[in-house]
């Protein structure tokens, strides 16, 4: 990103006054936080940008260089932004410019740069596949699992601690949960803050170590799962569960199991999104005089469709709503099935039957003119489109 002028940046003239500098900023700042564009890096750029233009021009000795040298003011920020490749990091200019925010390390009051708390560790999610059968597809289905995975630890209940023993102040951050060092930076002194290596950002440290978790709050252990798989789901599919993972440390928030689904071969039924696919293998009477046939349906029941003399191989019928279901309601109601016809031939006849076929050679309705051509031609082309 080019660099701009400070007060462009910030959208405020030359002679605001330094209210009016921090207002410009705090408006950007909360417009282009990080936590509020998650893997936004145009409005990383540009927070880093405002914190860039503020750092400047609220520093009055700061402000005065670049009024009158711009960017080429000798041996300060003219020589390259302290905020670009290798610069500061986000918690840098949280911890710079905190006043702005309204607390120490940049409290916003909602967004993840807020005032030190106790982390609510999260417990790691977990991966399960799933086979499902084309008729479990189309109802939806309850699928029961054993599922080893962390467990709260029942002697501690979850806090660590052995007998529910008391914790101490962290000595090393002072109970703060951040370790904020001092370094020598080319605007002076500049502060900075990470998360404290002892006690991991809690401010406390377990006394007693629970004999069962070793201060962890979570045992390995096993869990009978029960995980809805909704109607119309499709191979490749991921169904989450929340809550069902690997519990977090000291009674954190569990994690999630992610379902992959995968759908078993179906000898009778192919299926084509919603629609299922049937091949009715016809016989050549029925084909000819037409009558009834049984197809069968993904629930196990049959219906009887009717067969138009002259039905030609590579016809289509479709029985509407005798498909699969949409999932959750993303899709267009309900699929078809979806019938492909085909037309039955005998690979050995008996004598009676050559003759009564030879009879029918010379009949002129057993000879395929043009049209009868075309359309089986075009009737065939209609199964890969």
């Amino acid at each position: 990103m080019a660099r701009r002028d400070y007060y462009e940046v910030l959208g405020i003239s030359k002679d605001a006054s330094d209210n009016e500098i921090k207002i410009a900023y705090r408006k950007l700042a909360i417009k282009y936080h990080p936590d509020r564009n998650p893997g936004d890096a145009e409005a990383e750029a540009k927070f880093k940008e405002a914190a860039e233009a503020y750092d400047v021009l609220h520093d009055p000795q700061k402000r005065q260089q670049y009024d009158q040298f711009g960017f080429d003011t000798p041996g300060s920020f003219g020589g390259g932004s302290p905020f670009g490749a290798g610069g500061f990091s986000m918690d840098d200019i949280f911890s710079m410019f905190g006043d702005v925010f309204g607390g120490h390390g940049g409290g916003f009051g909602g967004f993840g740069g807020g005032g030190q708390q106790a982390p609510k560790y999260r417990g790691t999610d977990l991966r399960l596949k799933v086979r499902l059968s084309l008729q479990e597809v189309a109802t939806g289905v309850t699928k029961k699992f054993k599922v080893r995975k962390d467990v709260t630890c029942e002697h501690c209940h979850g806090s660590g601690a052995e007998n529910g023993s008391d914790t101490e102040t962290c000595q090393n951050c002072h109970g703060s949960g951040v370790e904020i060092r001092t370094q020598q930076s080319i605007f002076g002194m500049m502060q900075t803050q990470t998360t404290c290596h002892v006690c991991n950002g809690e401010g406390t440290i377990i006394k007693n170590k629970c004999t069962h978790c070793h201060g962890e709050g979570v045992v390995k252990g096993e869990e009978v799962v029960e995980i809805n798989i909704p109607a119309g789901v499709a191979e490749g599919m991921v169904v989450n569960v929340p809550g069902k993972g690997n519990a977090g440390r000291h009674n954190g928030v569990a994690g999630n199991i992610q379902v992959y689904i995968e759908e078993e071969p179906n000898d009778t039924f192919i299926r084509d999104g919603q629609n299922i696919i049937y091949n009715l293998l016809l016989d050549f009477p029925t084909a000819a005089l037409g009558g009834q046939v049984d197809i069968p349906t993904i629930d196990g029941s049959n219906v009887k469709i009717k067969i138009e003399p002259g039905t030609q191989p590579g016809k289509t019928l479709r029985l509407r709503g005798k498909g699969l279901p949409a999932v959750q309601g993303y899709g267009s109601g309900i699929g078809d099935l979806v019938v492909h016809v085909s037309i039955y031939v005998p690979k050995e006849l008996t004598k009676e039957e050559k003759k009564m076929i030879e009879g029918m050679r010379k009949s002129d309705n057993f000879q395929g003119d043009k049209k009868t051509k075309c359309s089986i031609f075009e009737n065939f082309k209609k199964l890969f489109e």
